[in-house]
């Protein structure tokens, strides 16, 4: 293989595993994890992003794979302690109901 081969396979793998980072990071139930988990891969990414030297890359791409299995790991866990979710967060709210998990919004009664 040559040089520039194994420069190719090496930056598929960086992006790769950027993506899978930031795909990970995105299934946090916590928005204060997801937003952190997010900012946290980019600015790993940045902080290495000239880096040249072989070994040096194969250790960050070895730490960033035990990373996203730390991820996995946390995420699913997450799913077990979910909360409503915050008004910054622009999605659905309301309380759950019915057997599909739709999102039923209940107005509030008192001073109209």
């Amino acid at each position: 293989m040559s040089v520039s081969t194994l420069q190719r396979d090496t930056a598929f793998q960086v992006r790769s595993l950027f993506r899978s980072l930031l795909r990970q990071s995105s299934q946090f139930a916590n928005y204060n994890f997801r937003e952190y988990a997010r900012r946290r891969t980019r600015d790993a990414f940045h902080e290495h992003q000239h880096e040249t030297e072989d070994r040096k890359i194969q250790e960050l791409i070895q730490e960033g794979l035990r990373n996203l299995q730390m991820l996995k790991r946390q995420t699913t866990i997450s799913q077990f302690y979910q909360l409503d979710r915050l008004v910054v967060e622009g999605q659905k709210t309301g309380k759950q109901t019915g057997n599909k998990g739709d999102i039923v919004r209940q107005k509030d009664t008192g001073w109209d």
